[in-house]
C-alpha cells in the first residue's frame, strides 16, 4: 500500500516539480514503485522533465472526467524503470474534483509504494484535496525570507488539516550561501518553519540543464543528494550536512 506525499511550498518557483522528479528517480532507483501525480492544471511540466511531451495523450483531468482508465493515462518515465507519471490536465480552467481526486488516490495505492503529488503553488482547494489524501508532506523552500514564511504556512495548514507527517527540504542552496539578519543559518529556517529537515539541495545547474532536456537520467551532484533524501525517507540513517 502506497504511502502518499505532499510536495508543496506555498510560494512558487522554489524547484517542487524538479524535487518531485529527482525523489521520484531517486526512489526508483532503490526498488520503489513510484507513481508522480502532477496537479498543476494548464502549467504541466513533469512530461518535459522526464521526456515524454510527446506521449501524453490522456491526463488526470481526462481520468476525473470518466474519460478513460487510470492505465491509460499513466505513463512510464523512460529513464527510470519503477517510475509513473500522470501528468496533470492541459486546461488552465479545469478544476479538479476533491472527492474525485482522493477516491483515484486511493484507488492507485495499491499498485505503487510511493505516490508524490505535486501541487501548484499557493494554497486552494487543490491544496485541500491533497492534504485530505497525504500521509505525509515535503514542503519545499529556499534560503529566502519569503519563501520561508510562506513554507511555515504550508506547515501549519498541513498540521491544522492532520496530515500526519512533515518535512522540510531546502532548496536550490547555492554554495556560497550568504546568511542574513532574518535568516543567519538553517537552524534558524527550520525553526521558523517547524519541521524535522529531510534534506538541503544545492544548486545544481548540470542537473537543472539535464531536466530541461528530459534527460533526467543522467549523473550530477544533485543525483548523490537526492538518493541520500530517499533513503533518510525510508527510515535510513544518513548523516545530513547543513554547513
Amino acid at each position: 500500500m502506497a504511502k502518499t506525499i505532499l510536495i508543496t511550498s506555498g510560494k512558487g518557483g522554489v524547484g517542487k516539480s524538479t524535487v518531485c522528479t529527482m525523489l521520484g528517480a531517486a526512489l526508483a532507483r532503490q526498488n520503489s514503485r513510484v507513481l508522480m501525480l502532477e496537479t498543476d492544471c494548464g502549467l504541466r511540466n513533469l512530461d518535459l522533465m522526464n521526456g515524454l511531451e510527446n506521449q501524453v495523450v490522456y491526463d488526470l483531468g481526462d481520468v476525473l472526467l470518466g474519460r478513460c482508465e487510470p492505465a491509460k493515462a499513466i505513463l512510464k518515465c523512460p529513464s527510470s524503470q519503477g517510475l509513473d507519471l500522470l501528468p496533470a490536465a492541459g486546461s488552465t480552467r479545469f478544476q479538479i474534483p476533491a472527492g474525485t481526486l482522493n477516491r483515484l488516490i486511493e484507488g492507485l495505492k495499491e499498485f505503487y509504494d510511493y505516490i508524490l503529488v505535486d501541487c501548484p503553488a499557493g494554497f486552494d482547494d487543490i491544496f485541500d484535496a491533497v492534504m485530505a489524501a497525504s500521509d505525509m508532506g515535503l514542503v519545499v523552500v529556499t534560503p529566502n525570507l519569503i519563501s520561508v514564511k510562506d513554507g511555515a504556512k504550508a506547515a501549519d495548514l498541513m498540521y491544522q488539516a492532520g496530515v500526519k507527517e512533515g518535512r522540510l527540504l531546502i532548496n536550490m542552496v547555492p554554495k556560497r550561501w550568504k546568511p542574513t539578519e532574518a535568516l543567519p543559518d538553517f537552524d534558524a529556517i527550520i525553526d521558523m518553519v517547524g519541521l524535522q529537515l529531510l534534506g538541503v539541495i544545492p544548486v545544481d545547474s548540470e542537473m537543472s540543464e539535464n531536466l530541461n532536456r528530459g534527460k533526467m537520467g543522467l549523473y550530477s551532484e544533485g543525483v548523490e543528494v537526492f538518493d541520500n533524501i530517499a533513503r533518510r525517507l525510508k527510515g535510513k540513517w544518513i548523516p545530513l550536512r547543513i554547513d
